[in-house]
């Protein structure tokens, strides 16, 4: 690859790019290790600063891992969908808080986004998909839960229903729309919203789960998107008062 700046940090990121098609095409493969220092010095006509950055820059994308000792160096990690879920929820939620989403668009993508997971969920769910669910209405229930809890508990249940589905594709795209769009819906309503109606919501989505009736799961995402935009509509009325 021939670099096209001067500039150690452009220059860095260059290689990592380098490093980073060779992983995604098979040059490199998983648990290989990558040549040293030295040598990508040499290879990219760089220094090793240079090069020591431009690793850096994989390892927090978590394409390599680095080992120390005789054997060691950097290897080509092995990733998977639940180690990059948090890299995905992180994305999305900075996505959201720079570009200034609107309320609207980000309720409308979630449960656009879930309500796609439903009919597989119907159809796949596991029972432990449907205990965690059970377990997460009978937390929402306690009278001394906080905000912050019920928040927790609210994207765990959704995070079961999705995972329901049995796509790891799904569960990973999905991650972002639950776990980074779903707490900032929550905070925004929080003051405004009844427990008890999104519990009993809660409730139908876990029953037609659990019976595997998808056009019902659909009707109650659709009924708790309603709902979810109500309140936001009511909190936004409220801040406009004098």
């Amino acid at each position: 690859m021939k670099t096209n700046s001067q500039r150690p940090a452009d220059l860095s990121a260059q290689i990592a790019q380098a490093i980073r098609d060779a992983i995604v095409s098979g040059e490199l493969i998983v648990d290989e290790r990558l040549p040293s220092e030295a040598e990508l010095s040499e290879q990219f006509q760089v220094s090793r600063p240079t090069v020591r950055e431009a690793l850096k820059l994989l390892a927090a994308q978590s394409l390599i891992r680095t080992q120390r000792g005789a054997s060691g160096g950097a290897f080509v990690n092995r990733l998977s969908f639940e180690g990059a879920y948090s890299q995905q929820i992180t994305t999305s939620t900075l996505l959201l808080s720079m570009n200034a989403v609107s309320f609207d668009t980000a309720c409308e993508a979630r449960f656009a986004l879930e309500r796609a997971c439903a009919p597989l969920s119907a159809k796949r769910r596991t029972s432990g998909h449907l205990a965690t669910m059970r377990e997460e209405i009978h937390r929402q229930s306690q009278p001394d839960l906080t905000d912050e809890a019920f928040c927790a508990s609210d994207v765990a249940f959704h995070r079961a229903l999705v995972d329901g589905a049995g796509n790891p594709v799904l569960s990973y795209q999905l991650a972002g729309a639950v776990e980074a769009m779903q707490p900032l819906m929550n905070m925004i309503t929080f003051s405004a919203r009844s427990r008890e109606a999104i519990i009993a919501l809660h409730d139908q989505i876990a029953d037609a789960l659990e019976d595997g009736d998808a056009q019902n799961v659909d009707a109650a995402l659709v009924a708790l998107e309603n709902y979810t935009r109500q309140l936001a509509q009511d909190v936004a009325k409220q801040r406009r008062k004098p």
